[in-house]
């Protein structure tokens, strides 16, 4: 185990359980298989609640916005990267930050371009790492980039609740924060840790990656977390050549989703090459082409999502 392995679950504050966000995992099996009679929702309700942490908000940020998905591989940490460089560029006096919270895979330091561990302020936090304007916080400063995370359950809550508590972000207008895929321990611990002001869903239009999305979404309903929107990625792929459209994935399978949920499309992002290859090289689109149609998309959900956030004041 490295220094910054050790410092993360050992330094600093003790190592605990993530204060309690294991809780809502405590029900028996056949409790969740019969989730359906009145009586055990509400007996589900009283055990998700049990030792649950007093909401905290992170010192010197203001607004918290998670992105999520149910399932892997449908572009979120893309969607969570250009977002945070979108909202900067479109009000230049705001102050961004990033944080990545996939313990087991994260993806900010690649995409940001971003190496090194975080120093230490005297107050004994770890300071983000900068890159295009954006504060970056993620496990993968922490750790080897080929080295796997192998914990259990209690080791990445010590984990997540470092990451939330022992940085010093400063003073943040917003925080971006790219939430691992699923429904479980993590997405729990940071809903119930923090107050998150929304939380925009990410899929692609195909069933499959619908069928989670809408999972990702009912969860932070039961945990009573504004969802702002759905994005809709990878819509559609245009042949460079012969400009003709086709919908891989299928068409507006998000907007569907959208309505059975009562929510809105925040955008639609096109299935490009110019996407993948920017993120691979850390240089986001956004930032590395900003006049192109891919990178306006993100910016026009940007406006999207600051819209539909209560004021700071509220």
């Amino acid at each position: 185990m490295g220094i910054w392995q050790r410092l993360l679950l050992f330094g600093g504050v003790s190592l605990r359980a993530g204060g309690g966000a294991t809780a809502p995992l405590g029900g028996s099996r056949a409790m969740l298989s019969g989730a359906g009679s009145e009586t055990l929702k509400q007996r589900r309700t009283q055990i998700m609640s049990r030792g649950l942490p007093k909401q905290k908000p992170i010192e010197g940020v203001k607004q918290v916005i998670v992105v999520a998905s149910g399932k892997g591989g449908v572009g979120k940490s893309t969607t969570a990267v250009n977002l945070a460089l979108a909202l900067a560029a479109n009000d230049s006096s705001k102050a961004i930050g990033l944080l990545d919270v996939d313990v087991y895979g994260p993806s900010v330091p690649k995409m940001m371009n971003l190496k090194g561990n975080p120093e230490l302020s005297q107050s004994n936090l770890m300071r983000p790492l900068l890159n295009y304007g954006i504060a970056c916080m993620s496990m993968g400063f922490l750790v080897e980039e080929s080295e796997p995370v192998v914990w259990r359950g209690l080791m990445v809550m010590s984990a997540i609740e470092k990451l939330l508590r022992q940085v010093d972000w400063g003073q943040l207008d917003y925080l971006v924060v790219d939430m691992p895929p699923g429904t479980g321990d993590v997405q729990l611990s940071v809903s119930q840790n923090i107050p998150i002001t929304g939380a925009v869903i990410v899929s692609t239009p195909q069933d499959i990656a619908l069928m989670d999305a809408h999972k990702g979404a009912e969860m932070f309903r039961r945990v009573h977390v504004p969802v702002l929107g759905l994005v809709q990625n990878m819509s559609v792929f245009q042949c460079p050549k012969c400009k003709h459209k086709t919908h891989i994935f299928g068409a507006d399978g998000a907007r569907k989703l959208a309505q059975t949920l009562g929510l809105e499309v925040l955008g639609d992002i096109p299935l490009h090459l110019n996407i993948r290859e920017a993120s691979d090289t850390g240089q986001p689109i956004v930032f590395s082409q900003p006049e192109s149609d891919e990178a306006k998309a993100y910016l026009r959900i940007a406006v999207e999502v600051v819209r539909r956030l209560p004021s700071p004041s509220e």
